[in-house]
């Protein structure tokens, strides 16, 4: 298990991007642990817990974004070392995450953000949340290919989630100051070209301290490292690498000299918080972004889509097809 910091709680979506952050760092034996433990505490629905103990369970609540990451953990570790043994271990994993995840899928697209250990659901669905799920369900996809299975279903799922993001943006809690809410339908792929261009465009200054990194909320002097590096992937994903770039070096002044990096600092005095914090999830972050921006092979396109079945508007394919 991968703690946010020693002593400190995890979740399994911070614990696969560390997973990740180890592969890609070399240090192959760690991630492998790391995956057999996500295999070890998945629950028989397919769910894990949201926030887990050393020594036990802190919140059992269940979440299938946090759960459904794995795909994409697995996928990163098959690219980066084309070890199609642990990817072939991971996938009745990855199948029964999935098939949480369809299981909250509202008729909108949108899907639920939690559901308690009685079974009941949550009221409601969050932006981020359901973006980085259809990221991780067009993952899916992509390994049940590499795996010889198809799975039709999962597309469909990825495709109705675009949908309600573009076209009813109104299915999901109003979460407009989260700095998530902003980039991560584009981090996710679901947004793209010049529509994705626009909404960096039009909340920049709000979201953005010169010279210092991403606030994760628009009305306080808050700014995370793990936030400000999602932005570079997501500016990266959509050609603004110019941005991204600035971005990322904005990062080093929250690196410590030992090369860990704080959560977070509060603008204008940079005072680290919370509580003077290094999170493993940070520096995942940051060398994801690293990765994205100057690496090479198949794993630095991931979060442009590369390997991933192509993004799909229905809406929009209908409309052109109605003019044509």
């Amino acid at each position: 298990m991968i703690p946010w910091f020693p002593g400190g709680h995890a979740d399994p979506w911070n614990h696969t991007e560390s997973a990740m952050a180890l592969v890609l760092a070399g240090r192959r034996h760690e991630a492998d642990l790391a995956f057999e433990w996500l295999a070890s505490t998945q629950l028989p629905d397919g769910t894990w817990c949201r926030y887990h103990l050393a020594e036990g369970i802190e919140d059992p609540r269940r979440d299938p974004n946090v759960g459904v990451y794995v795909a994409t953990g697995a996928w990163w570790h098959y690219l980066c070392t084309g070890d199609l043994g642990l990817l072939e271990a991971m996938w009745p994993v990855i199948e029964a995450a999935v098939g949480f995840v369809l299981r909250l899928q509202q008729p909108g697209g949108e899907v639920l953000w939690s559901m308690d250990p009685d079974g009941h659901l949550g009221r409601y669905a969050l932006l981020t949340s359901t973006s980085s799920i259809h990221h991780s369900l067009r993952v899916a996809v992509a390994v049940a290919e590499q795996l010889g299975f198809e799975r039709p279903e999962w597309e469909l799922a990825a495709d109705r989630i675009v949908e309600a993001i573009v076209h009813r943006p109104g299915s999901f809690a109003p979460k407009d100051r989260w700095a998530m809410d902003w980039y991560y339908p584009i981090l996710s792929g679901a947004l793209s070209g010049e529509r994705a261009r626009e909404r960096i465009d039009t909340r920049w200054s709000e979201f953005v301290l010169e010279g210092v990194g991403v606030r994760c909320v628009s009305d306080q002097p808050w700014v995370t490292a793990a936030e400000t590096a999602e932005c570079v992937m997501a500016l990266e994903a959509i050609g603004m690498r110019t941005r991204a770039t600035t971005l990322l070096d904005w990062t080093r002044h929250m690196r410590d000299d030992e090369g860990a990096y704080w959560t977070g600092c509060v603008h204008p005095e940079c005072v680290r918080y919370p509580g003077g914090e290094r999170s493993t999830y940070t520096a995942a972050a940051v060398l994801l972004a690293d990765h994205a921006l100057y690496g090479y092979g198949a794993s630095a396109g991931l979060f442009r889509g590369e390997t991933l079945p192509a993004v799909v508007d229905v809406s929009e394919v209908a409309e052109q097809l109605g003019e044509g």
